[in-house]
């Protein structure tokens, strides 16, 4: 296999594992902050990840409120693509160390779908104050746990929320922490 193919097919592999883990870490964010589950959005993600999601249910349970199965499949999928890119490039990774990678691969997948969702709702507070599109209402419910906590401790100033970039800052501060 020529190094362009292989190239072309780690490429097409990543991005499609990568595609269905953030369908699947997307479902798992709505759930953690009850989302309203009849909205279109939601209802597309449940389509999309119920072929796999209800099987595995079956066999690992949930624990409280967290989804374990959706974690577990995260982990399995991004570990799966981690060893699939290991074997076309020249690495020698054993187990332990494509655990590893996957597991902070799903770190910086959850920090980077954070990054956007808070400039989204940044540029939506501009602008957006009157659409009516249903990812909107999903956007503030799934940034709201990350916000809350920054907006409690630095309230708005001269009506200025300053609360996203001190958390765009700190989102970046942890991905430049694990590698990312």
């Amino acid at each position: 296999m020529t190094s362009s193919t292989a190239t072309a097919f780690s490429y097409l592999v990543s991005t499609l594992i990568s595609l269905y883990v953030t369908a699947v870490l997307l479902r798992f964010l709505l759930q953690w902050v009850r989302a309203d589950f009849y909205n279109p959005v939601c209802q597309f993600l449940v389509k999309v990840t119920n072929p796999v999601l209800v099987p595995l249910r079956r066999v690992i349970p949930a624990i409280g409120r967290l989804d374990t199965a959706s974690v577990v499949l995260m982990l399995v999928l991004e570990t799966a693509s981690v060893w699939f890119l290991s074997l076309l490039a020249p690495l020698s990774w054993g187990p332990a160390e494509i655990v590893l990678f996957a597991a902070i691969s799903l770190v910086a997948m959850l920090l980077w779908t954070y990054f956007v969702l808070i400039i989204a709702e940044v540029i939506l507070s501009w602008v957006g104050q009157h659409f009516r599109h249903p990812i909107v209402p999903l956007i503030y419910q799934l940034t709201g746990p990350v916000l809350q906590p920054i907006r409690r401790i630095i309230p708005p100033i001269g009506g200025i929320d300053l609360s996203p970039l001190f958390a765009l800052v700190i989102i970046r501060f942890l991905l430049l922490l694990i590698g990312r």
